[in-house]
Parts: C-alpha cells; structure tokens; sequence
C-alpha cells in the first residue's frame, strides 16, 4: 500500500480562510484542499441551499423540452419515459413519471432488458411505443449517442427529448431536445449531474413553468440523492446541494419504496455510505438479477404494504446477486491461479455461464486481489460479453481504443468500461491487452494507493473539530471523507482480531498521554503482530462517530498501519 501525503496548500489562503471563518488551521487547511478558499464558498459548502440550484433554462433545449412536452400533455399524447436498468436510469424514470402523472394519465415507462436489449436506447423500446401509439419518449440516462436509434423513431414519426450526461461524439442525434451539460454549445454552470439530476432539471423548468417553487419538488429528491449516491458523480455544485436535502428527505419522509427498502436499518441518521452500500445495490439487483421494471415498481409504489412487498422481492434478487458474485469470484480467482496468471499486468477472465448481471461486480473484486486493470467476461448470445474495471489512474478506455480491431463494440470511461467480441477473438484480445497494459502503465499504479489529507495529532481531535467535520458532509468524489495520519501511536493491550477468519483488527490506541480511541481495521487482521506489545506504528485512519443505545462515541476507522 502507497501512502501518499497531500501537499500543503498555499499557506496565505490557509491563514486568511482561517481568519475569515474563525477556524482553525486545520479546518481550514482541509478547506483549500477541496478549493473553497472564500468565505463566499466556505458559505454555499457548509450552508448549501436549494436557492443555490442554477435556473433550469439555462441548459441548452430545456425551452424545447418543456415546450414539446406541455403540447404532449395537452394534446393527451402518450409519453414513453425510457431509462437504464441501473439505479441512475431507474430512479430518473421513476421521478420524472411520477411528477409527469400529476398532470396526465397518459403516462408510462420503460426500462430495455439487460440480456435481451442492452445498455441504452433500444430497437425493441421502440417498436413497443409504435405498437402502443406513444408520440413521445423521454429518453433518461441514455441516448446521446443513439443517432440510429433516433433517426429509426422519427421515421415512426416519435419524437424523442435525450436527458443524458455522458460525453457526446462528434454529432449529436435528431431529436426535439437534447438536454446534456457536457454538450460543447451547452453553457450550464454545472456539468457533473448524474442522469436523475437532469431529469431533475426538466421537472424543475416544468414546474417553474407552473408558477411552483422548488420546494414542492423536494419529496423527488431522495431519488436524486440516491443516484448520485450510486452514480458515483463529484460531491460538488448541485451535486452537493441535491444530496444533502434527499439525504434529509431520506432521514425524514422517505417514498414508500425508500422507507421499504430501509426499515431495518438500526440508525437515527442515515449517511450517503449507506445508501451507496445499502439503498444502491438492492434497486440494482433488481436489473442485474431479474429486470430493472421491478426498481421502478417499488419507487414509484405510494402504499406501503405494496411497497413492503416489492421491496421483500427486491431483497430475494439483492441476496441472490451476493452468492453470484461471490461464486464466480472465487471461480475466477482459481482461474487466475491455474493458469499461472498472477504476476501479470492486467486480469482478463472469461467464462460461458458466468451471470451477466454481476460481471461488472466480479471486476471490482478481483481488483481487490490484484490491483491492476481488470476485465471479466461471460457469453451472451453468440457473442462475449466483459465488463472492464480499472485502478487509479489508469484509463482503460485508452487501453481498449489501442484493441478496438479485436473488439465488435466498447464503450465507457476512464475507470469502467463494458465490450462485447466474437469468442474466435477472445485469445488474441486478451494477449493485445495485456501487452498494452504492460506498456502504458506506470509500476508504481500497480500498488493500491491511499491519499491522505493531514497529518494530525490525538490532541486535536476536539468536539469541535468533530463538529465541523461532520458539516463537510455528504461526502463524495471531490469531498471525500478526510483520511488522517497520526504517527508513533500505541495500542493498550485491546487488540484483538475480528471476523469468521480473523480478517479485521480491533484496538484502543492513545498517542503520548493522549485521550484514547477505539479503532477498527477492515481487512487489517493480518497485522496484529505489528501492535502487539504496545509497539509504536503511524495509522491511517477516518473518524467516525459510532451510535449505540443512544449514547454517541468517537471511532477511528483504520485505513492502513506500519511500523
């Protein structure tokens, strides 16, 4: 494991920050790390407010969106609402239907079949609105590369409105609007929503429209928390402002699907690591095991016992999503193994019957092992499917173009990317991306690393430290919690190893004569032997607060330790 330090930021915007807020020193300095060095912009991070949210018209076609939609809804037109089966797709279809319903019955939604259709705008999606007579489809999460697809439904005479956020290519498709930050024309001031949080702009320009004010639009917002929870996008801008009050809706009046999804989860308060750990994977599981129709259900489910009961089917597919995963990692770990394949630069995996929905799963585990690009692949018709994850740093989107010849098709970024080829070319594929790999990459991102804001010491963890800490959440890419490093540090003779196969570490460390703290290591068992005897090590930790029977206690979460 790297540890690798953060600089110092500039120290005359540290101290005059600092003088500004009256903080102190390392508040500010964590501060300047993430780029608030105002005390305007230390106001919008700690105070974030849905008076904060740019004005939906700003986006470049939200005037012809909201223009094709209010003749849709007053001519009674049947409107498509199309999104991905993943949880950004499948909680943009369930808002934006849901708020579409108030004004028209003629209203339905859509989500193509992970094995049978693919990621995105499908053939299929659109011969179902042709045969029931939709006019319009509102496409979520999806859509700024289907120029095809598009072209094929305006010869049906259906109009389409994209409301997408990934990168577009040189040409975008012919439809009434295209809604997308990332366009080169789009001037909107914020370019990192998630797809549910443009579906979240469209609704607050139908709304404003309307004479409504944002806050009736706030019992949608636990929707957009969760996506962007799950959807992984920066903590920052509207992001931010977005997550915070879903994450209060979600803590207080959550929809019956969320409340469903979460009742047996014994916290007061819930955080965005929950919904990411908990929230995400189950409206997940439902396309990856079964079909993303049955997340919609549930959010867009009002009575309760309903809910209760899509959510209980949610969980079966949720459980059944784990073994799978944990089944063909370990089929592939002994695959790795077998075929002596363990110092290679890159992990590329193939089996027939491996789960299509959990691949992409399997990739993030086996770069848990092996730290180096990863891609697992599985059969799908009569071609091979893979779902390619990365490590830091690393852009295997870059790696793919270099063997785009031996792949049917590829898309994705710079971290995850999925593919499908003929399985003739599966070995020649394999050997030109391990060759590309070894080429490009840098030894040193072949070694997990951890960032690590400050280092600091016991004694200055305050409860007012504590206090502000806790107001940088939510936390995210870009606001990230902040990881801190105490050194020569002692555990009192506590440790112990935890978990079925001793994996994790529990100890009570002090500094000196400093307060001392429970801590807990995941996955850092095997370093008993480095604390034993109260030898001296520096840690790697996050501080946590833990809650039990009511009373409240300060944990540090162990990230790393050495001697």
């Amino acid at each position: 494991m790297r540890w690798n330090l953060k600089p110092k930021p500039d120290q005359v915007l540290v101290q005059k920050l600092q003088s500004e807020l009256k903080v102190d020193t390392l508040i500010a300095t964590l501060l300047v790390q993430r780029g608030i060095t105002t005390f305007e912009e230390a106001r919008l991070f700690f105070r974030p407010s849905l008076d904060d949210l740019h004005d939906p018209y700003l986006m470049k076609d939200m005037d012809k969106a909201v223009g094709r939609i209010e003749t849709a809804l007053a001519n009674e037109e049947k409107i498509l609402v199309f999104g991905d089966y993943d949880v950004d797709g499948t909680t943009a279809v369930s808002l934006v239907s849901s708020y579409l319903k108030n004004y028209s019955p003629n209203i339905a939604t859509y989500i193509p079949d992970r094995y049978n259709e693919g990621y995105g705008i499908s053939y299929l999606g659109i011969d179902y609105a042709e045969d029931n007579e939709f006019t319009l489809i509102i496409a979520l999460d999806c859509g700024i590369k289907s120029i095809d697809h598009i072209t094929y439904a305006n010869q049906k005479n259906i109009d389409f409105i994209i409301c997408d956020h990934h990168r577009p290519g040189d040409e975008l498709p012919a439809a009434v609007a295209v809604l997308d930050p990332k366009r080169k024309d789009c001037t909107y001031p914020y370019d990192e929503l998630c797809g549910c949080g443009i579906g979240f702009k469209l609704i607050q320009a139908l709304a404003k429209n309307q004479g409504e004010g944002i806050t009736t639009l706030l019992p949608y917002l636990d929707l957009v928390a969760t996506a962007i929870a799950a959807d992984i996008v920066p903590m920052t801008g509207e992001n931010r402002v977005l997550a915070k009050f879903g994450l209060e809706i979600i803590n207080s009046t959550p929809r019956p699907g969320i409340k469903a999804l979460i009742q047996n989860i014994k916290k007061t308060k819930l955080t965005i690591t929950d919904v990411v750990f908990v929230i995400a994977p189950r409206i997940n599981a439902a396309g990856r095991i079964k079909h993303g129709n049955e997340a919609v259900a549930l959010l867009t489910e009002y009575n309760l016992e309903q809910a209760a009961e899509f959510a209980s089917e949610i969980e079966k597919h949720n459980t059944e999503r784990k073994d799978l995963d944990k089944n063909i990692t370990e089929e592939a770990l002994s695959q790795i193994i077998n075929n002596n394949e363990t110092e290679r630069f890159s992990t590329v995996v193939y089996q027939e019957d491996w789960h299509k929905g959990v691949i992409g799963i399997v990739a993030s585990r086996l770069t848990e092992t092996y730290y180096r690009p990863t891609i697992v692949f599985t059969k799908s018709g009569d071609k091979l499917a893979a779902s390619a994850r990365s490590v830091k740093d690393f852009d295997v989107y870059n790696a793919l173009e270099n063997c785009a010849k031996h792949l049917e098709q590829f898309g994705g970024h710079m971290y995850a990317a999925g593919m499908t080829l003929k399985e003739e070319n599966y070995e020649a594929f394999k050997a030109a991306f391990e060759e590309t790999v070894r080429k490009s990459i840098h030894p040193d991102l072949l070694i997990p690393e951890i960032s690590i804001d400050l280092e600091i010491n016991f004694s200055d963890i305050s409860p007012k430290f504590i206090r502000l800490l806790n107001q940088f959440e939510p936390f995210g890419p870009e606001n990230m919690t902040p990881v801190f490093l105490s050194k020569n540090v002692y555990d009192t003779g506590y440790a112990k190893p935890l978990g079925q196969k001793d994996e994790h570490l529990k100890l009570f460390v002090k500094q000196n004569d400093s307060e001392g703290y429970g801590a807990i290591g995941f996955g850092l068992g095997a370093k008993i032997n480095e604390v034993k005897n109260q030898k001296r090590f520096d840690m790697l930790y996050c501080i946590d607060e833990n809650e039990f029977n009511g009373s409240v206690t300060i944990q540090l979460r162990m990230k790393d330790l050495q001697n």
